[in-house]
């Protein structure tokens, strides 16, 4: 039986058509960006966090010579929320990336397997969805409701 799986998401062309909270998150990602340490990659991600109190905190991606001991901005953001924070719930994330010499032909930048593992944990923890949204320097974004629009086939503690 063969099945297709359709997804919901919004795509913006432009941060005009974000609201003001979305473009203070895609502001404080795109700070973020420029703090990471990439130096084997050259791909430099920032990540910007909302949590319900309203307080935004940001992460970058943390290269390190022995791959893949480093960590992803995303994860960087999250787990450091975790810690510091582990009863706020996470409403929205926003991810900006791309190479650090960046051209106009890269398109947004969507969290990476493993952050998307990460993003379901915290999904699940706090039973309620994240927006997240992800996006290149172009100011071109995609918008989606939760991360299991772009993990489907999720895995998270119930199989366990």
């Amino acid at each position: 039986m063969k099945k297709d799986i359709k997804i919901n998401y919004e795509h913006f062309k432009s941060r005009n058509e974000l609201t003001e909270v979305e473009n203070s998150l895609f502001e404080k990602a795109i700070q973020a960006r420029k703090n990471a340490y990439a130096p084997y990659s050259n791909f430099f991600v920032g990540c910007a966090v909302l949590l319900e109190n309203g307080e935004i905190f940001s992460g970058n991606n943390q290269e390190n010579a022995a791959f893949p001991s480093g960590l992803c901005a995303e994860r960087t953001a999250l787990f450091w929320i975790g810690a510091n924070f582990p009863n706020q719930v996470v409403k929205k994330i926003f991810v900006v990336g791309g190479p650090k010499e960046f051209s106009e032909k890269n398109p947004p930048i969507p969290p990476c397997g493993a952050c998307r593992q990460s993003i379901i944990e915290y999904e699940t923890k706090q039973n309620e969805n994240i927006e997240l949204y992800f996006s290149n320097l172009n100011d071109e974004v995609i918008k989606v409701s939760s991360i299991k629009d772009l993990l489907p086939f999720y895995f998270d503690g119930t199989f366990l």
